[in-house]
């Protein structure tokens, strides 16, 4: 096993299916069993899945919505989302937990370090909801800091697209896929892995990011065991 600890980073589109918004329970179902698998296996998880599936912040402020309070009610999607994965894992007979960055008994704890490292350690699965718990943050900047702030080993963010490219592989047919590239050649390229402030997080602290498609079949339990999936950013 290449990785003991992990931060998964999920978007929160991704649990609407092929729609795209809402809760779609089959998708849901595929990510609870993924991630049980490795569970199982003795990895110690801490997920954080955004909001997009219910709410945007920043596509709100664009549609009128003031900027602050748009963030805040994408901050409350990711509640929702995060609560939809523990009740899932639950049913599931996986013991799993919810911690947000502000108040919201008794939905669910406020988040600590002790409290994330006890769970941990305790075999639970972490679920980090609320982002930052600070507007104009997005959800990439929550997995970074939590990802450092619990030293997980990598930080794995799942996506529609199987890693990092050249170029945007839907609109250039010309883009080639990099299967390992650094933090600096991903500044002097510009490319798009995370935004901008959870990029630099995890590049002072030296947190490896693996981007890849969390859609393909037993991907996680691949990169576990040290399989060179997606895109590894070190």
């Amino acid at each position: 096993m290449k990785y003991k600890r992990i931060l998964l980073k999920l978007s929160g589109e991704a649990l609407g299916g092929s729609k795209g918004f809402g809760i779609d329970h089959e998708t849901l179902s595929v990510f609870i069993n993924e991630i049980s698998e490795i569970s199982k296996m003795g990895v110690q998880i801490g997920i954080v899945i955004g909001g997009g599936n219910i709410f945007r912040g920043l596509k709100g402020a664009k549609k009128g919505f003031n900027r602050l309070k748009g963030d805040y009610m994408g901050m409350l999607a990711t509640v929702i989302n995060a609560i939809a994965l523990q009740s899932e894992f639950i049913d599931n007979n996986i013991k799993a937990r919810v911690l947000t960055s502000t108040f919201m008994e008794p939905f669910a704890e406020r988040y600590s370090k002790d409290r994330a490292e006890n769970a941990l350690n305790n075999n639970e699965i972490v679920i980090f909801a609320g982002g930052t718990g600070n507007p104009f943050f997005s959800t990439d900047s929550g997995a970074a800091l939590r990802g450092v702030e619990i030293n997980a080993n990598v930080l794995l963010k799942g996506t529609n697209v199987d890693g990092v490219y050249t170029a945007d592989p839907k609109k250039d047919k010309n883009a080639t896929k990099f299967d390992e590239i650094s933090f600096n050649e991903v500044m002097q390229k510009q490319l798009k892995v995370m935004d901008l402030t959870a990029f630099t997080l995890c590049y002072e602290n030296n947190l490896p990011i693996i981007v890849f498609k969390m859609s393909d079949k037993e991907t996680l339990k691949k990169i576990i065991m040290g399989e060179k999936i997606g895109t590894i950013v070190k």
